[in-house]
């Protein structure tokens, strides 16, 4: 009885926002804008680059726009939630620390460890994926890099050089601090969001209508199956609600970042894959990894395709750099709350950035992308994602139930309506996921529960709580 009242122990907002002003507290930095960005910054990237072609051909045709549609709408209730989690705790962790105040400590690092597993293989996949572009843009301009240097030795290789070498970069840059990140991604965002209009300007002019017969190939199962595949390319709005402690104002801007990129992408999405739909025919997508450059190519815009090619790059960075800043805002909130070990929330007292968190999932997401083959990847962090996604939108019922009176900056409209459709909009999309994906994601939970046990539940901080920390803010 004692184990199962310790782990259901809930951490108060009043306490969680008291760790925010202490020593190990982030540096206040960023605005709704510098959110938004990074929300784009996130969401743009391998899902606009590389996953629409598959998409179209194997699952929704040129139905495509609708299963962008589908994902969205699950999206955007999640997103609700996020926003109103957010502004009422703007303390790093996102999801865990929501978790943590709402549900209880166990639901808090399972939330915690999903997300470390979302994190470090999605950070893996797109710098395999970046280092994919760059060598092929030097081959363009005849530089040709040793195979040995640009593969990992499951293929061939004895190392991806590039994925390495970006991880270091990047991680480099989050240790210098986050208004440097935050600027260096506002210019790179702009670059791939230039890209991508000059590729709607080039393209739309080439359009067949008849390319979009049949609509619905696959019929509607193969909208909800592309829908599924597609929601890797909506990952990354939850990754805003991580800065929220280094947000300036976060009760009124954290909202307006987490929903504005979302619905941003969103209608870029349905654009985009509405025009390479009906430039090409869904089923010559099948085996580019490059939809968009391959959609200019076959209209004869090759300078257009190499510029998108850029882009490409550009896009894949900016979402490394959000990746693995939202990583390290995990790792830094679990480690000082005790469920990791304490080195690993250490604190740069110069730049108040988390610098051993961002050593530690530089390391470990450079060894994934230089050494190790990524299969099924995108699967993986979608049914992370979306388990996510789940218990946050239950969280928002839970603690409506139990501490109606606290101040809410912003509240999730239509509550319970709006929560319970974003868990079962998950959970159906989670359905369409494939077997290994679901068998693979117990067995990652299973030893996250053995390592919560056997560590976490006995340095937790909570252990030394006192009565006067779970006094909560009251509505004013």
């Amino acid at each position: 009885m004692v184990i199962m009242k310790d782990i259901f122990r809930k951490k108060s907002i009043k306490s969680l926002i008291k760790e925010t002003q202490g020593e190990k507290s982030l540096n206040k930095a960023l605005g709704s804008f510098e959110l938004t960005m990074l929300g784009i910054g996130a969401i743009v990237g391998s899902g606009i680059f590389v996953l629409t072609g598959v998409a179209a051909a194997k699952f929704s045709g040129p139905a495509l726009v609708l299963s962008f549609i589908v994902a969205g709408l699950a999206c955007t209730f999640a997103a609700l939630c996020y926003a109103e989690f957010a502004a009422m705790i703007p303390v790093a962790g996102s999801a865990y620390t929501y978790g943590y105040a709402s549900l209880g400590e166990i639901w808090a690092w399972i939330i915690g460890w999903d997300l470390i597993l979302e994190y470090s293989v999605a950070i893996g996949a797109v710098a395999i994926g970046w280092s994919g572009y760059i060598v092929n843009l030097l081959k363009n301009i005849g530089i040709n890099l040793p195979p040995s240097l640009v593969n990992s030795p499951a293929d061939g290789g004895i190392v991806n050089l590039p994925a390495i070498l970006i991880i270091v970069v990047i991680s480099l840059l989050l240790i210098i601090g986050v208004q440097e990140s935050a600027k260096f991604n506002n210019i790179i965002v702009s670059i791939k969001i230039g890209i991508i209009f000059l590729f709607i300007f080039l393209a739309v002019g080439h359009v067949k209508p008849a390319n979009w017969h049949p609509f619905m190939p696959y019929g509607f199962s193969g909208v909800l199956q592309g829908a599924a595949y597609v929601f890797f390319a909506y990952i990354g709005f939850d990754a805003v609600s991580t800065a929220a402690e280094e947000v300036k104002n976060p009760q009124k801007d954290l909202p307006k970042g987490i929903i504005a990129s979302l619905l941003i992408c969103t209608i870029l999405y349905i654009i985009v894959s509405g025009i390479l739909t009906g430039v090409v025919p869904y089923l010559n997508y099948m085996n580019t990894a490059a939809p968009v450059a391959f959609a200019l190519e076959q209209i004869g815009i090759n300078w257009g395709s190499a510029l998108v090619s850029v882009g490409a790059v550009f896009g894949l960075t900016s979402v490394l750099l959000v990746m693995m800043f939202g990583q390290t805002r995990v790792f830094f909130a679990m480690s000082r709350d005790g469920l990791l070990p304490e080195v690993i929330g250490g604190i740069n007292k110069k730049t108040k950035t988390p610098v051993n968190s961002t050593i530690i999932v530089g390391i470990a997401t450079a060894l994934i992308s230089g050494f190790l083959p990524i299969g099924i990847v995108s699967e993986l962090t979608n049914i992370g994602t979306l388990a996510a996604f789940i218990i946050v939108s239950l969280g928002i019922i839970a603690l409506r139930k139990k501490k109606p009176d606290i101040n809410r900056p912003f509240k999730c409209p239509l509550v319970p309506i709006t929560p319970i459709f974003s868990a079962l909009a998950c959970l159906g999309l989670i359905w369409q996921l494939g077997t290994p994906t679901k068998i693979r994601f117990v067995v990652w939970f299973v030893l996250g529960v053995i390592v919560y046990l056997a560590y976490g539940r006995h340095h937790s901080t909570m252990n030394n709580e006192t009565s006067d920390d779970n006094e909560d803010y009251k509505a004013s």
